[in-house]
C-alpha cells in the first residue's frame, strides 16, 4: 500500500514511492531505469542522495510534527554509494538514530530487491522548526 505524496514533484520525477511512513520508520521504492543513469549506463549518485533525503525528510517531518514542531530542514546529507545499480526495483528503509529537542538525525539503507545487496547507505541530520518556513511567492 502506498502512501501519498503531495507536492512532492522531485520525488515524482525521480518515480519516488512511499511504501510506509511513520514518526519512527520510513520505507520507500523506486524502479530505475534509462532516466536515472549518468553516462555510464548505471544510476547515478544524485538518485541515491535523493533517495535518502526524501526517505529521511518524511520520517523526520513525521516526527517533528508529532511533537509539536511545524516541520524540519534538512542540515546534512551523507550519502555513501556502495554497489552500481543499472536497472531495477531499489527499496529504501530510514530509521530515526537521534531524536532531540532541536535536532534530528536520521539513516538510511538502500537495497537492490532482486538480491538485497546494500546498494547505498546515507544520513540526514535535521534541524526542528517551531515556526512555518516563508514560502517564497515563485
Amino acid at each position: 500500500m502506498s502512501v501519498a505524496v503531495e507536492g512532492d514533484r522531485w520525488g515524482e520525477f525521480l518515480g519516488f514511492e512511499l511504501l510506509e511512513a511513520t514518526p519512527e520508520r520510513v520505507r520507500a521504492r523506486v524502479v530505475i531505469d534509462e532516466r536515472h543513469h549518468q553516462p555510464y549506463g548505471i544510476a547515478h549518485g544524485g538518485v541515491y542522495s535523493s533517495i535518502v533525503e526524501g526517505v529521511a525528510s518524511h520520517g523526520a517531518g513525521r516526527n517533528a510534527l508529532a511533537r509539536g514542531m511545524s516541520g524540519v530542514v534538512g542540515v546534512t546529507n551523507t550519502t555513501h554509494f556502495l554497489r552500481a545499480h543499472d536497472a531495477g526495483e531499489l527499496l529504501a528503509e530510514g530509521l530515526p538514530l537521534h531524536e532531540g529537542r532541536s535536532q534530528q538525525l536520521w539513516e538510511v539503507k538502500i537495497t537492490r530487491s532482486s538480491d538485497g545487496a546494500l546498494v547505498a547507505h546515507g544520513q540526514v541530520r535535521f534541524q526542528s522548526l517551531d515556526r512555518p518556513l516563508r514560502r517564497s511567492s515563485q
